[in-house]
């Protein structure tokens, strides 16, 4: 935890999606069994490339969806591991619209949501599989919005995507707190000038990068306790 053990003026809350709310990994966890001893390999590989592949896209001024990426991830990992079951290819997929969400999620959401905090999610995914993402984990009704990059076109940590949050929540930088797993995208968050509680799940390292979150906790329940 930083020095900060506390923050006000906090009117919105927004969270990152993939990671912070949802389970990247639940979808190999469904076919663990096809894939044996190389699903957590696999999980990994396809989530890292999937991540690298938004930042070159970026950079490369090229830009096409994230289920696109997401699909472009699979095939490279699919190669590398000489895997070729399209039939298996094509559940991976569907099974990432249904990624499961954190168990602490719904509680600390609804916790949020009753203390009148508007609550968005922020995120390089689609529409659709944003929306397919929040209808399976049964909270539509704890999120006002979601907001996808699609908006505008590039992936996270560029600023125009965090300005997507202030601009459709209609608050100031300073009055939201922004959540994430993902240590670069905190920093993005925090670069830009929102508030920012990093979820460092799995004991990551700090990032060697512009912007340092406010805070650093380990679960999502730890949120409100921080917000006056």
């Amino acid at each position: 935890m930083s020095q900060k053990n506390h923050i006000d003026g906090i009117k919105a809350c927004v969270f990152d999606a993939y990671g912070t709310l949802f389970d990247v990994h639940s979808a190999v966890g469904k076919y663990r069994k096809q894939l044996g001893d190389v699903a957590d390999q696999i999980s990994l590989l396809w989530r890292t490339k999937q991540l690298e592949y938004t930042w070159l896209r970026s950079l490369m001024k090229h830009h096409v969806d994230f289920w696109q990426v997401t699909q472009d991830a699979l095939d490279f990992t699919f190669d590398m591991h000489q895997i070729t079951d399209q039939g298996l290819r094509k559940d991976l997929m569907n099974a990432y619209l249904s990624l499961k969400c954190y168990p602490e999620v719904p509680e600390a959401l609804s916790l949020l949501k009753s203390r009148g905090f508007k609550l968005a999610i922020l995120s390089n995914g689609t529409p659709e599989m944003l929306d397919s993402a929040v209808k399976n984990s049964g909270i539509t009704d704890l999120i006002d919005v979601n907001l996808s990059v699609e908006e505008i076109g590039i992936f996270k940590p560029d600023s125009r995507v965090y300005q997507l949050a202030v601009d459709r929540l209609q608050v100031h930088p300073q009055e939201i707190i922004f959540q994430s797993s993902n240590a670069w995208d905190a920093s993005g968050a925090s670069a830009f000038g929102f508030n920012v509680a990093w979820i460092n799940r799995f004991g990551q390292s700090k990032e060697r990068l512009p912007g340092k979150p406010d805070f650093e906790i380990k679960k999502l329940m730890e949120l409100p306790g921080l917000l006056n």
